[in-house]
């Protein structure tokens, strides 16, 4: 079988004044972020796979229904989309783990919406709900941290995004991945 080396970064921020927002979009241009605020497996498995369908993103793609159920049924689990004059844009997805850590573990854009100023603010707006979450469902604990990871497979723009928003590395590896072909959005596409 084929392989791949592929490098991952993990980043992290550690303070709330870290986050370096970007502009927000005039309201000429629709956009507007909403939470998913009812745990839908197709909705989020959507998501996923039009957003990473073209960046290999295949880790998820095995899960039953049952399994996005329970992930998005987690306590701390919450998906924000952006959504632009009606359209789903992109989304970020946190996953609130223990002791006020809050992971992004997914955050993308459909590429059809790539390269419009969309990811800059759909990341500041993400992390700014990832510096609020562990208060809303850890008997009001702060947040202490809001660490991503991004590597060679994400789009050329992704670790840039990530620092202009204040996130700082703390991790890199290369590994040897089986090569996959980019997925699409579904099966065959």
């Amino acid at each position: 079988m084929d392989t791949v080396a592929v490098t991952t970064w993990s980043l992290e921020q550690t303070s709330p004044e870290d986050l370096t927002p970007s502009r927000i979009p005039d309201e000429a241009s629709g956009i507007r972020t909403v939470r998913a605020e009812v745990p839908s497996p197709e909705f989020s498995r959507f998501l996923y796979t039009a957003v990473g369908g073209d960046v290999t993103w295949t880790d998820r793609l095995p899960w039953p229904r049952s399994r996005w159920a329970e992930f998005l049924e987690r306590p701390g689990v919450e998906t924000w989309v952006a959504w632009q004059r009606g359209t789903p844009a992109g989304f970020v997805e946190l996953d609130g783990q223990a002791d006020g850590v809050v992971e992004i573990s997914y955050f993308g854009l459909l590429p059809a919406f790539r390269g419009r100023g969309v990811g800059g603010h759909l990341l500041s707006y993400g992390t700014a709900r990832a510096w609020d979450l562990a208060s809303r469902w850890q008997e009001r604990r702060p947040t202490r941290r809001v660490w991503v990871h991004t590597c060679s497979k994400d789009g050329p723009y992704a670790l840039q995004n990530y620092r202009r928003r204040g996130f700082r590395l703390f991790d890199t590896r290369t590994e040897q991945e089986p090569a996959h072909e980019a997925p699409g959005p579904w099966p065959g596409a």
